[in-house]
């Protein structure tokens, strides 16, 4: 690279995860780095930060919780931040009735009215998905019942995925229900990572400690969009926001849904006396609700605040959380990348918007930090130092 485009900046759009690991790791190899982001804080949907009225720790996008088995990834986190430990369940609230996720014995036994240890309970499912038949699944309810029947996906999955989806089960790809963890044990403990807990301080000081190297330059309230025009020519690009809008939707719009959130706060320490449950009624209209005191029980307070979460279809000016993936959507995607590749070798797509993947945190930090690398030793099309 020439010497006057190594004396241009990196642009990073987008202070999620995926930039703000990319904005520190070229800081600190000596690059200049100017990072924009539309919102007025930094940490993308992650961001937390105090509720002005208690005080709680609240994830203003919805729960966030950090978990990883990538030893790299918790060491890179570390540097910026600690974690309290915090280990997280799910309860599931189904006709009045509340239990335990993910799918496991206290589950299986509170639905059925039974007492099953693991292989009655392995039996009892082998036969509820022999049952069904199903051998190469094409949808996410097929897939679904091929892993746990048809009681269980009824009772827990069918309703509440096509009220966060906007679609019925059958038209929704099978990878979205691969997340769910099945278990033959009484362990309520949602994830199984080795790693687990939440920011000790919040998801913003994090952010803010990863993004405070003097070679970064952060604006926020700032529209890539509105601005690219006078960015400085032929500087580097990283780009985090949805593919399909950097294209202008030439190809179509990429399927994606988003959540809203109604904000309450309540007048007691402790109002629902867990952190999420999942409402799997589909006549309830929320999906979920929170209650972020109890992520962090090392913390007492004289008031709590609770979300209710309602999932929808995104609009051109909403924010988007998440791809849905259907065999159309992979299509136009295909397109994108094409064009990418063709018209701008050298820009990053990175991120859950820009590559149009379903990633939990650890995986974007691990992504972002694999990408630098590649970009740092001056791969094809890449950033070279």
């Amino acid at each position: 690279m020439n010497t006057n485009a190594m004396e241009q900046p990196v642009v990073i759009v987008g202070a999620g995860f995926y930039g703000a690991v990319m904005a520190e790791r070229f800081a600190s190899a000596g690059r200049r780095v100017l990072v924009l982001d539309k919102r007025p804080h930094v940490g993308g949907n992650s961001w937390s930060r105090p509720d002005p009225d208690t005080g709680v720790e609240e994830h203003v996008y919805g729960p966030h919780i950090f978990h990883t088995s990538d030893e790299t990834v918790w060491e890179y986190a570390n540097r910026f931040t600690t974690f309290n430990g915090y280990r997280h369940t799910v309860w599931a609230r189904r006709r009045g009735k509340i239990y335990p996720l993910p799918f496991g014995l206290a589950a299986i036994n509170l639905l059925l009215g039974r007492s099953m240890g693991p292989a009655e309970a392995r039996a009892w499912v082998a036969e509820e998905v022999a049952r069904e038949g199903i051998s190469e699944p094409r949808n996410l309810e097929e897939k679904a019942l091929s892993l746990v029947g048809r009681t269980l996906y009824d009772a827990f999955v069918k309703e509440y995925t096509e009220k966060h989806w906007g679609r019925p089960a059958t038209e929704l790809p099978a990878y979205i229900i691969t997340r769910l963890p099945l278990r033959w044990t009484f362990d309520t403990n949602y994830y199984s990572s080795r790693r687990q807990g939440i920011p000790t301080d919040g998801y913003g000081a994090w952010f803010h400690r990863m993004l405070a190297h003097p070679n970064i330059e952060l604006r926020l309230s700032t529209d890539y969009f509105d601005v690219r025009g006078t960015l400085p020519a032929g500087a580097p690009l990283i780009y985090t926001g949805p593919i399909d809008r950097f294209f202008g939707y030439k190809h179509g719009r990429l399927g994606w849904r988003s959540v809203r959130w109604e904000k309450e706060v309540k007048d007691t320490p402790d109002w629902q006396g867990t952190s999420v449950i999942n409402e799997c009624d589909g006549s309830v209209p929320c999906t979920r609700v929170y209650e972020y005191a109890h992520f962090t029980p090392e913390r007492r307070f004289e008031r709590t605040i609770v979300h209710r979460e309602y999932s929808f279809a995104p609009g051109p000016d909403d924010d988007t959380f998440y791809p849905v993936g259907t065999p159309e959507d992979a299509a136009i995607l295909a397109k994108y990348r094409a064009e990418a590749a063709a018209t701008c070798p050298g820009t990053v797509f990175g991120g859950r918007l820009g590559r149009y993947s379903y990633w939990d945190m650890d995986k974007a930090i691990a992504v972002a930090l694999a990408d630098y690398q590649k970009l740092a030793s001056g791969a094809p099309g890449g950033i070279r130092e």
